[in-house]
């Protein structure tokens, strides 16, 4: 059983602003898609409720443990992506698995695996400056999930697991002449993948983040959408369910990638800003946890875990109001999905466990 001394360490407003971003994510969730079969909302309400069990269940193991088996749960995670790809016709749909019931996206999951990889590797490190040794190693631990993601093909997933390698890193000691060196090698990477891996689908989307009127009915369909439903919402918008450009469905992918545009659309500019005030709170709580761990292990995990969620915040941002390419990385607890969902609840119960426990053996 838990100590009762550590309930009363555990942050209850940081669960509270969890719950709270997940429950009115269920609000834009109904009015995107109430019209349409599937009760998207309901089922989103029962990935909530098993993401929160699953978070406490995640409080009842020191995070100190999950390090000690964390690359046994590398290697699971990288085993499933393996078997994906090589039966993945039999066993996945794309990215997924689909069960009888639901789905699951293990590439997910492995943002999870990868932070608890990563601060184990990095956990004892006392150089000032991290080795070369340490760059390689834990560059080849990220390499080898991201390569094996953007093969299913999922992109999108495979980039965000590029800030949990750059935020372990700079927390290492990475010297000022190694980011000038990853600038590079990410730029001959970026003119490789355009060369010889991105597909033609991709590159179009690429090419729609500048042109997106050259191809309004194809590539550029999707950003021109969000736009104009950001856009017509105004200061204080168009109301709840009253959203023309998702209500009609003009609006691709409107209870996940882009719940954002739905909120511009019906809360308009205070709505809006509403959202991204909670957020704030939300990431300013766990950037603010990790100078409260007791160890090196518990600042990386809680430094990681806070990277993982502000980049996809940040992409999925940039990327419905057109300034970043659509690569399907949904928007934190508010869209739809339960293993983008789940993921995150994890990531907050690490963030939770480090906290509740800085007194713990001290």
């Amino acid at each position: 059983m838990i100590d009762r001394r550590l309930i009363e360490n555990i942050d209850w407003f940081l669960i509270g602003l969890l719950v709270l971003n997940s429950l009115l994510g269920v609000v834009v969730i109904y009015s995107a898609s109430h019209y349409v079969p599937g009760n998207y909302h309901v089922r989103q309400l029962f990935f909530i409720g098993a993401s929160l069990l699953a978070l406490f269940v995640l409080l009842l193991v020191d995070y100190q443990v999950l390090m000690t088996f964390s690359f046994y749960f590398y290697g699971a995670v990288v085993f499933v992506l393996l078997m994906m790809l090589v039966f993945g016709r039999f066993i996945s749909k794309g990215s997924w698995i689909k069960l009888r019931y639901f789905q699951i996206q293990p590439s997910e999951l492995a943002k999870i695996a990868l932070i608890l990889v990563l601060a184990h590797l990095f956990a004892e490190y006392k150089r000032k400056h991290v080795s070369a040794t340490a760059v390689l190693t834990s560059s080849g631990l990220v390499a080898l999930p991201f390569l094996l993601v953007a093969m299913q093909p999922d992109l999108g997933t495979a980039v965000s697991f590029l800030p949990l390698l750059l935020g372990s890193l700079i927390l290492a000691g990475l010297r000022r002449n190694a980011v000038v060196w990853i600038l590079l090698l990410a730029l001959l990477a970026g003119v490789a993948g355009w060369n010889f891996y991105l597909k033609d689908y991709q590159k179009k989307r690429l090419a729609t983040v500048v042109f997106p009127s050259r191809d309004p009915q194809g590539a550029g369909y999707h950003i021109l959408q969000s736009k104009i439903a950001i856009g017509s919402g105004g200061f204080l918008g168009k109301g709840f369910a009253r959203g023309s450009q998702s209500q009609l469905k003009f609006l691709p992918a409107r209870h996940t990638d882009f719940v954002f545009s739905v909120i511009g659309e019906e809360f308009g500019f205070i709505g809006v800003v509403g959202i991204l005030f909670l957020y704030y709170l939300f990431l300013w709580r766990l950037f603010r946890s990790a100078g409260k761990s007791r160890d090196r292990a518990g600042v990386y995990v809680t430094f990681m875990v806070s990277l993982m969620i502000a980049f996809q915040l940040l992409v999925n941002v940039a990327m419905v109001i057109g300034i970043f390419p659509i690569v399907g990385i949904p928007l934190p607890l508010l869209s739809y999905g339960g293993s983008s969902l789940l993921a995150n609840y994890l990531g907050v119960g690490l963030v939770l466990n480090v906290k509740m426990r800085r007194f713990a053996n001290i």
